[in-house]
């Protein structure tokens, strides 16, 4: 089944089903970096498809659905007053032995904890813009901002993300 897309508008708007189907796995995805945890991502996901039945004719009739439900998504992960349940983390003296896998990249596994600490809306930027691969535009589209609010966010939460690896690296001295 394909998707209507911006450039394809001779095909029909696809039907709920059929949306939810398709996108599920990259809306989970994006709920699950945006979270950090799979508990909150299925809840994250499954309240925005809520939302997004809810309004299915506008959504359908957008010139990108997928635009407009990650706008969904992100802004219900941005303002959502339900506390993640990071609180419930452990601190340890040493980080647990983890095996990886060949070819894995080492870089991302010691980044994401930095991340995932992030506060939301700066947590959103990255996840949107580097695991994602979002435009500036996309991104200030899906949070309902301006580009240069994404620009000054994304130069917020690397400055702290650097910041936070170079404690992590001086502590580990």
């Amino acid at each position: 089944m394909a998707l209507r897309s911006p450039a394809r508008t001779d095909l029909p708007p696809p039907s709920y089903e059929e949306y939810v189907g398709a996108r599920w796995t990259a809306l989970y995805r994006t709920a699950y970096l945006l979270t950090g945890n799979h508990a909150d991502a299925e809840d994250l996901a499954q309240a925005t498809l809520v939302k997004a039945y809810l309004a299915w004719p506008k959504v359908a009739a957008a010139s990108s659905p997928d635009a407009y439900v990650r706008r969904i998504l992100t802004n219900a992960f941005v303002s959502s007053r339900r506390p993640l349940r990071v609180s419930r983390e452990r601190l340890v003296d040493q980080a647990p032995e983890v095996d990886v896998p060949a070819g894995h990249d080492d870089d991302r596994l010691v980044l994401w904890p930095h991340v995932a600490a992030l506060p939301p809306r700066q947590r959103a930027v990255i996840v949107l813009r580097y695991y994602e691969d979002l435009t500036e535009q996309q991104i200030a589209d899906a949070l309902g901002c301006s580009p240069g609010t994404v620009k000054s966010t994304a130069s917020d939460a690397l400055r702290a993300l650097r910041g936070r690896i170079a404690q992590t690296e001086g502590e580990r001295s």
